[in-house]
């Protein structure tokens, strides 16, 4: 029998959660929920407002009074493509920026600042189908997902998948540079006290190193098919 169910895709830093969750939605006609652009948005919000990304109280304050928007408009090819919306504004560019980049793990491991950003998570994926990508979905946000995938990638992979994003976009960057942050930002994630980086006990590990993006994805989809989802 046919059902909806919570797809929680969990990973470290470019394992291509993203780029895989937003198909997997798109296939099966769910909500997409883009947890690690609402840590960039706190993050951005605070580098505008001139905070102290040292100071807790002051980021948590933050995150309970921010305003995030997760919008879909037409894209390239009338697909639909995520905005995000920060206190009223598009910033869906804006948070992608390398300084956003650089600060995004400080500011995601204060608690406050988790705890405000699960608890508005949580709602948004009140709704039945939903693929919710992050750090500790299967964990934390939605422990009770019926799929749980950790997606990883050696660090070369991701530093590689990182810099053709870029470059893609005209941003020049040092390939050895991109992969030594991942690699910190490994350390980081997977060490900090709160909510760390690490795979559900019942979820389903894939490597995506030697796999194409196409080739992750009809995985994955033949993991929601035996779990009962149906693609539109």
């Amino acid at each position: 029998m046919s059902k909806e169910i919570a797809i929680a895709i969990d990973g470290p830093a470019g394992s291509g959660k993203s780029t895989i969750a937003k198909a997997i939605a798109g296939r099966f006609n769910y909500i997409y929920i883009d947890s690690g652009a609402m840590y960039r948005a706190v993050t951005l919000k605070a580098l505008q407002l001139g905070l102290d990304l040292q100071n807790e109280a002051e980021l948590t304050l933050l995150a309970h009074t921010i305003q995030i928007q997760l919008q879909y408009k037409k894209g390239v090819c009338g697909q639909p493509e995520l905005r995000v919306i920060v206190d009223g504004n598009d910033e869906s560019e804006a948070i992608r920026s390398l300084e956003v980049t650089s600060n995004v793990s400080v500011v995601a491991a204060v608690a406050g600042v988790r705890e405000a950003m699960v608890n508005l998570q949580r709602k948004m994926a009140d709704a039945s189908g939903v693929v919710m990508d992050g750090r500790d979905i299967g964990t934390v946000v939605l422990p009770g997902a019926e799929l749980k995938v950790f997606l990883t990638a050696s660090a070369e992979e991701r530093g590689k998948r990182r810099w053709l994003e870029l470059q893609a976009k005209g941003i020049q960057t040092d390939l050895a540079e991109l992969t030594d942050q991942i690699r910190k930002r490994d350390l980081f994630d997977s060490t900090r006290q709160v909510n760390p980086l690490r795979q559900a006990p019942d979820a389903i590990l894939l490597d995506t190193t030697s796999l194409t993006i196409e080739e992750v994805i009809e995985r994955l989809m033949s993991m929601a098919l035996e779990k009962g989802a149906k693609p539109v």
